[in-house]
């Protein structure tokens, strides 16, 4: 039985950012486009790649009634002409009224990382968009710790967030988009 034909489940209660993990990743742009439109292409993942070529596949394992679910994402983390396959399973909130976007890794080499894109409207026509990765690192005893702070969130997860921020903020910034047909 595919996702979509499941019945929606209730959404994840994934609360406030954590106050302090030893990895923190912070990922920010002004995205020259309305608010509700850059917030509804980072909620709609399942649509990352389509617009996103370093995204190998985004595919919701259950849907929640507030847009998100339990989601695996797979993305390449280029490194020039060669690139390095990443992959991790989420549960994704979507708040409307903060608004923001919220993740916590469940599965993957980043179990345990917390995520929240949260959006600031700019005037009339621009958006600040920010992306913060917290974690404190693979369970292992201080190498984790080191493995987070100087490989995994500078060279992995920003190098695939930045992008993958970049890359809305130009669909968004083209225009309107949003339909699926």
């Amino acid at each position: 039985m595919s996702s979509s034909a499941r019945p929606a489940i209730e959404p994840f209660d994934l609360g406030a950012m954590p106050k302090k993990r030893w990895m923190c990743t912070v990922d920010e742009m002004l995205v020259h486009a309305p608010l509700r439109r850059i917030f509804e292409f980072a909620r709609e993942v399942d649509r990352w790649a389509e617009h996103l070529p370093h995204y190998r596949w985004v595919r919701f394992h259950q849907r929640a009634t507030d847009g998100g679910g339990l989601v695996e994402m797979a993305a390449w983390r280029p490194f020039g002409s060669l690139r390095w396959p990443t992959w991790w399973i989420s549960e994704m909130s979507v708040n409307e009224s903060a608004p923001n976007v919220r993740f916590r890794h469940v599965a993957g080499i980043t179990k345990g990382m917390e995520v929240e894109w949260s959006f600031a409207r700019q005037g009339d026509k621009a958006t600040r968009v920010r992306i913060v990765h917290l974690w404190n690192g693979p369970p292992v005893p201080l190498a984790g710790i080191i493995a987070a702070k100087a490989v995994i969130g500078p060279v992995f997860v920003h190098g695939i967030a930045s992008r993958t921020l970049a890359g809305l903020a130009a669909v968004a910034e083209r225009g309107p988009g949003l339909s699926r047909g």
